[in-house]
């Protein structure tokens, strides 16, 4: 069995290249928005409650598709609302 000696230097630039491969992962992973969310993400992206979720889905405020009991938003349309409101909002 042949022993190998690391040294320090070798230590520095394994730890440099993990710390780039880990940046590039996460870096890849956030370039392109989900087409399709679930509840808990628009209620996070929204800021609002269950309940308030609800009442946009009841008054056809925000489109969705049921699948199963998981409910999906469609993120372009949730953009769009975002949109709608910011103009009724200039006015």
């Amino acid at each position: 069995m042949e022993v190998q000696i690391i040294t320090k230097e070798d230590l520095e630039q394994f730890g440099e290249k993990l710390l780039q491969d880990i940046k590039g992962l996460l870096g890849k992973r956030s370039e392109e928005p989900k087409k399709y969310l679930k509840s808990y993400q628009v209620k996070n992206m929204l800021k609002i409650s269950g309940g308030t979720l609800q009442t946009l889905r009841s008054n056809g405020t925000i489109k969705f598709t049921r699948i199963g009991h998981i409910i999906y938003y469609n993120y372009d349309d949730i953009i769009k609302l975002f949109e709608i409101n910011a103009k009724k909002a200039k006015r």
